[in-house]
């Protein structure tokens, strides 16, 4: 959706999109006490946990999170780009994210460069390195259990590495295996992303678009319907009122009212009535 599209209503950028820049994202108390408790973990090391369904504000805290600590003196933030590769080319990617030039076949001399990187930069500061980790459930279990021996020295008295898992219930059912305990049992701080009460929903519709710089871009009943229909998850709500923006653009609608929103959407709502029940 071009900026010029945009404009016609006074937006500085798409307030439904996924790109909305990290700032004009909404900061809860959960998210930003779990921020408040990361920035504390990171001055020792350990894991921690972000876990919900699918579109409850997962990568959103995420995004959240990693500005809060580039933010914060002496912490080097890394995100892992391909959580499902395998155990070779996460050791290349580990290396070139903290600038240590790694040998994948020989993981011991990997280790031993990343931990003398890792403890030079504690010695000069008080804060460990921080690896945050999206789509976590994707990860192989032997990629799981080495990143948990390499995060630990001394044995395993000293964390050199604070890392942040954040993924689906398939995530939590994984770390229940046997094989997976030990890293369970280090993680030490925890957020469960949840479905959304319709009074939370529109807070973040109404923040969304006052940032975007147009809050009455949308009428209050529109808000309200899209909250309810949304089942709790914000993707949705987000998706539908990003569709909604899209149709008020094509048609040159002054806003984005209850007429549209009928016209959308009761529309696809008569076609699934009308679809014929199978055998």
């Amino acid at each position: 959706m071009s900026k010029k599209l945009l404009s016609l209503y006074g937006l500085k950028w798409n307030p439904f999109g996924a790109d909305v820049p990290t700032e004009a994202l909404l900061v809860t108390p959960r998210t930003s006490s779990l921020c408040w408790r990361i920035e504390h973990l990171a001055t020792q090391g350990g894991f921690a946990q972000i876990w919900g369904d699918p579109g409850t504000g997962k990568s959103a805290v995420l995004r959240i999170l990693l500005a809060r600590l580039a933010a914060t003196p002496d912490i080097n933030v890394g995100v892992l780009a391909r959580p499902q590769a395998h155990l070779a080319d996460f050791y290349r990617e580990l290396g070139y994210m903290f600038g240590v030039a790694l040998t994948p076949h020989n993981r011991w001399a990997g280790a031993k460069a990343l931990r003398e990187r890792w403890q030079a930069h504690i010695e000069a500061s008080l804060a460990r390195p921080v690896l945050l980790i999206d789509e976590a459930q994707e990860m192989m279990p032997s990629v799981l259990s080495e990143l948990r021996l390499l995060a630990s020295t001394e044995l395993d008295s000293r964390q050199v590495l604070t890392v942040v898992l954040a993924g689906d219930s398939r995530l939590v059912d994984k770390l229940r295996t046997p094989e997976l305990l030990p890293v369970a049992s280090r993680i030490r701080t925890r957020l469960r992303t949840e479905s959304l009460p319709v009074s939370d929903l529109l807070e973040h519709l109404r923040h969304a678009l006052a940032q975007a710089g147009s809050p009455k871009l949308m009428t209050p009943e529109v808000m309200n319907a899209l909250a309810e229909h949304a089942a709790g998850n914000l993707r949705v709500m987000m998706g539908m009122a990003d569709e909604l923006l899209a149709t008020a653009i094509e048609h040159g609608a002054d806003d984005i009212n209850e007429k549209l929103f009928f016209d959308l959407y009761g529309q696809q709502t008569q076609a699934r009535s009308r679809k014929p029940a199978s055998r």
